[in-house]
């Protein structure tokens, strides 16, 4: 037996009634074989009733492509009711991917002027849902008519039907610049705010029309005042505020017009701040339309008290019981702390205390402005307080925190000592989340801090003693103690508490430190080699210290089974030479100009202190093949000191020469992203001190009619790279080939490792908000070799 078509209704309580997927399946499977056959038999009367459960399938996720040709029937139909299914059909079932929709053009031309408003407003309806670019161009003349049709229903969705023309094809822009100035006296409110919204795409879309309705910004201000002290109608009141819907819209609209544009910006100026001081922000209606506010402040060229203002209320939102509306003000003022810091400093208090917020998102967004408020003045207080905040973050926010302070630090450190006891108390804390050059930075601070070696040594020995677990303090307490472990037995230094350490004691913590089992390979090599120093740096017998050397000459460890069995082999071949070999290291400096200099002056001082030809021991050479040692030091180390010409004299004289380098190749430079007249270009240098790093040079141009601000770079590296970005030179690109923005890009490659890089850049740009995110991996092979 057959089952007969079901109504739309029934199809519904059928289909929900369904117990199992395989039901629901079978009922629709049935369903659309008999939609199909009404299809065929062609029966215009019941057309728009199939094609209406049709629809309510396709809602439902399943295919119903065969109904798009019925779509185009219904559309072509004279009734109203075929019509109005017809048009939803299209604008469910079809888009631009499909040949299809272009055959409505001229049933929604034909319908746009027969006069009749409901009809209008379905056409109108179905072009501003799907309508291409083709359909808009054939279609504009149209709806510029519509846009001045008597009934206000029909000019609403003309006028948004126009935006998603703008939308899709910006050069009909001249089409629609005469009546927008018309509509802006219009009073109905779904028309005037359509309006303001078309405006707005016109702005942001063509610099001809930016400066066009640059004249009507005085009347778009008495728009707003009328709106902020006698309302524009009660139905359109919301908790008190009237009408935020369109003041939210007016004022973006004020913010593109007054952005780099001295006079209009001072005709908004005085709105602004009535704005500002009379918005009830109790309810949420009242802190939308006052965080718009405080926006447009800070984008036009406001007065300086006025741009106070906003950082204020940004403050008051701080203090908002809503988390959202706390987001959004540590959002706002991290945008605003390099134009305006000294304003958003005055609500750093209220800063640090959302630190302990519960909320995740919250917590990371008050770290990120509590780093970014870190100076010169303020630093011991907020580095205090990130450090409180250390101690009890989640894990996801402790490698971001400990890299802020260890910066921060490094930035604006008031002394030396203060710099390392702050590394150290990070360290200790959060010692497994620290970056890659942590380790290396303090030991380069201790070892340039002569004064500050004892407190030093005698600081961290007491760390390790209390915990070998934080693997970058135990790196750098081992190498400290192996520097200047003799310091720490003197027991002469007046800035700590006295400590009698003996040196069984010093001795055993380093074996304890080779034989954890939470200690790296690069840990342990740290401690073996502490130990290997210590052999000249004590006064007692060296027999313990030999006996673990000799121990880890068949670890599995290449490295480590490496560095014991050159070890013993000093102590067994060449012990008259182990004190030479190992004392303290010389003081390192980072690469810079004055590095290249020493290295220079080092390698003339080398070619005029060059010998004559002196018989060497055979020992010395087995020993230069033994340690192969002959790599020397980077070269940006310091000149080394004049040696005698004897046959010791001569060894170490040839281990502490830096390598001659090689002149370097010039290296092309990188275009990366170019996009509305923004580009961006990358340039390379590799120093020759240190062939290790790489300075990238990342220029940002503008050839656009428009400037580009808020320009923030940001990049990644893999983890065996180690990135530093310095401050860019600026945040706003000028229009028309103004002064670049530059920022350089500092990355050690120990490795040589081939390079990528990942970019991400954002920024505003004809009055909208613009995120780019990429990889470079394109880089020139002379950059990483």
């Amino acid at each position: 037996m057959v089952m007969s078509s079901l109504k739309l209704q029934d199809l519904i309580e059928e289909i929900r009634g369904a117990k199992t997927q395989a039901q629901e399946r079978e009922v629709i499977q049935k369903e659309c074989a008999h939609i199909r056959a009404s299809f065929r038999d062609g029966d215009p009367l019941h057309r728009h009733r199939q094609l209406a459960k049709l629809l309510y399938v396709h809602m439902l996720g399943y295919p119903a492509h065969f109904g798009q040709m019925e779509c185009l029937k219904l559309i072509a139909s004279p009734r109203f009711i075929d019509k109005r299914v017809g048009y939803l059909g299209a604008m469910l079932l079809l888009d631009e991917r499909q040949d299809a929709h272009l055959l409505i053009t001229n049933s929604i031309k034909n319908d746009l002027n027969q006069g009749i408003q409901a009809v209008q407003g379905l056409a109108l309806c179905t072009l501003s849902t799907m309508g291409s670019a083709e359909m808009c161009r054939d279609l504009a003349t149209e709806v510029e008519k519509l846009l001045l049709e008597r009934s206000p229903y029909v000019r609403k969705k003309a006028v948004l039907t126009a935006v998603h023309m703008i939308r899709k094809v910006p050069e009909l822009s001249d089409t629609f610049l005469p009546v927008c100035a018309k509509l802006l006296h219009e009073r109905h409110h779904g028309v005037l705010l359509g309006t303001i919204t078309l405006i707005t795409e016109l702005c942001e879309r063509s610099p001809a029309a930016l400066k066009h309705f640059r004249k009507v910004v005085p009347q778009l201000v008495q728009i707003l005042r009328t709106l902020v002290t006698t309302g524009f109608s009660t139905e359109h009141s919301i908790s008190g505020v009237s009408d935020p819907f369109l003041q939210v819209q007016i004022l973006r609209l004020l913010r593109i017009l007054g952005r780099n544009h001295e006079e209009s910006s001072e005709s908004m100026n005085d709105l602004l701040a009535q704005v500002a001081t009379n918005t009830d922000t109790s309810r949420n209606a009242g802190s939308a339309v006052l965080f718009e506010t405080v926006l447009t402040i800070v984008d036009i060229r406001s007065a300086a008290g006025l741009r106070v203002l906003a950082v204020n209320i940004l403050g008051r939102f701080l203090l908002n019981s809503d988390k959202n509306i706390r987001y959004v003000a540590l959002t706002s003022l991290l945008r605003l702390v390099q134009s305006d810091h000294s304003a958003v400093q005055r609500h750093r208090p209220t800063v640090v205390e959302c630190l302990r917020e519960p909320d995740a998102s919250l917590s990371r967004r008050a770290l990120e402005l509590s780093l970014a408020l870190v100076n010169s003045s303020n630093v011991r207080a907020m580095t205090q307080e990130l450090q409180g905040f250390l101690e009890s973050c989640p894990l996801d926010l402790r490698a971001d925190c400990a890299s802020g302070i260890l910066l921060a630090a490094e930035r604006f450190a008031p002394t030396k000592r203060w710099h390392i006891d702050t590394i150290l108390r990070v360290l200790t804390m959060a010692g497994s989340h620290v970056r890659d050059d942590a380790v290396a930075n303090l030991t380069q601070l201790i070892g340039g801090a002569q004064e500050l070696h004892a407190y030093s040594v005698r600081r961290l020995y007491s760390a390790l003693a209390q915990d070998i677990s934080q693997q970058p303090l135990v790196q750098v307490a081992a190498w400290c103690i192996g520097e200047y472990g003799d310091l720490l037995l003197e027991g002469s230094c007046e800035e700590t508490e006295p400590l009698q350490v003996e040196e069984e004691e010093v001795l055993a913590l380093l074996e304890r430190v080779l034989q954890s089992h939470m200690s790296l390979p690069a840990t342990r090599g740290y401690a073996l080699t502490a130990l290997m120093k210590l052999s000249t740096r004590l006064r007692g017998d060296n027999n313990r210290i030999r006996q673990v050397v000799s121990i880890y000459g068949s670890c599995l460890d290449v490295e480590l089974q490496q560095r014991a069995v050159e070890y013993n082999t000093l102590f067994r071949k060449y012990d008259h030479m182990r004190a030479a070999i190992l004392e303290k290291m010389p003081l390192v400096d980072r690469g810079g100009p004055q590095a290249d200099e020493e290295v220079k002056e080092s390698k003339e001082a080398t070619h005029l202190l060059e010998p004559a030809p002196v018989p060497t021991e055979p020992q010395a050479s087995k020993l230069l093949d033994l340690l192969d040692l002959l790599d020397g030091p980077s070269e940006d180390s310091q000149q080394p000191p004049p040696v005698d010409p004897s046959p010791e004299g001569t060894l170490i004289h040839l281990l502490d020469l830096p390598c001659a380098p090689l002149a370097p190749a010039p290296i092309p430079n990188l275009k990366v992203f170019e996009r509305e007249g923004l580009q961006l270009n990358l340039s390379f240098v590799r120093p020759p001190g240190t062939p290790t790093l790489l300075l990238i040079t990342a220029t940002a141009t503008n050839a656009s009619e428009g400037d580009v601000t808020h320009f923030i770079c940001q990049a990644a590296v893999p983890k065996s790279f180690q990135l530093q970005l310095q401050a860019p030179s600026g945040d706003t690109v000028p229009a028309q080939g103004g002064l670049p923005v530059t920022q350089v890009l500092r990355i050690l490659n120990p490795n040589k490792a081939p390079l990528r890089l990942k970019l991400r850049l954002t920024y505003n740009h004809y009055g909208r908000s613009v995120q780019e995110i990429f990889e470079v991996n394109n880089l020139p092979v002379e950059a990483w070799q």
